[in-house]
């Protein structure tokens, strides 16, 4: 288990979900490359390791589906409060399936499926008004209706090729690993705190 770094994040990720008292336990920050050549980072929701790749959804037309479709080299960084653990993971991300994409965006809550779909995420607004008006409208529309995943609405999987755990210790001696990915095995190095 100590070389296979995908395991050990399952088993450190269920360790804290099991003791996290926050409302988004699965948050974490995903970076890109920015268009402007500056990094780009913001706090999305994990969704699941398939194949050994991390699932992360949502717009696929926002400025991060854009930098992705600019560059794949992305990276992901977890914190954990409780377990006083941090996980890096530098990878490269894929559109999930559209298959896998309606499953997700089914699983959501309806006030975010509408949001979804009547929000162009992060481009700019004048009036908060409209945008409030058209969730509305949809609201009324969609009711005892399912809602369709829109076409800019999707996912990606991310594939590590790198993966850091840190380990927070009281003594200031932090238990850091770095494992890299060498012809499909991991090799692991320790690292200084």
């Amino acid at each position: 288990m100590e070389h296979n770094p995908i395991e050990i994040f399952k088993q450190l990720f269920n360790e804290e979900q099991k003791l996290s008292k926050v409302r988004i336990p699965t948050a974490c920050c995903f970076s890109t490359n920015g268009l402007d050549g500056f990094p780009n980072a913001r706090f999305v929701s994990f969704k699941d390791i398939i194949d050994d790749c991390f699932i992360i959804t949502g717009s696929i037309t926002s400025r991060k589906g854009i930098e992705i479709n600019q560059s794949e080299k992305v990276s992901l960084t977890f914190w954990w409060t409780e377990t006083e653990k941090q996980v890096r993971i530098q990878g490269v991300a894929t559109r999930i399936s559209d298959d896998l994409a309606d499953k997700y965006f089914s699983e959501r809550n309806l006030d975010s499926q509408i949001v979804s779909i009547v929000s162009d995420q992060g481009a700019e607004i004048e009036k908060m008004e409209d945008l409030v008006t058209a969730y509305e409208k949809m609201e009324i529309e969609g009711k005892n209706k399912q809602i369709t995943r829109p076409n800019n609405w999707s996912g990606y999987r991310i594939e590590p090729i790198r993966i850091e755990i840190l380990e927070f210790e009281l003594t200031r001696f932090h238990v850091r690993r770095l494992y890299k990915k060498h012809n499909e095995n991991w090799k692991v190095t320790k690292l200084q705190p």
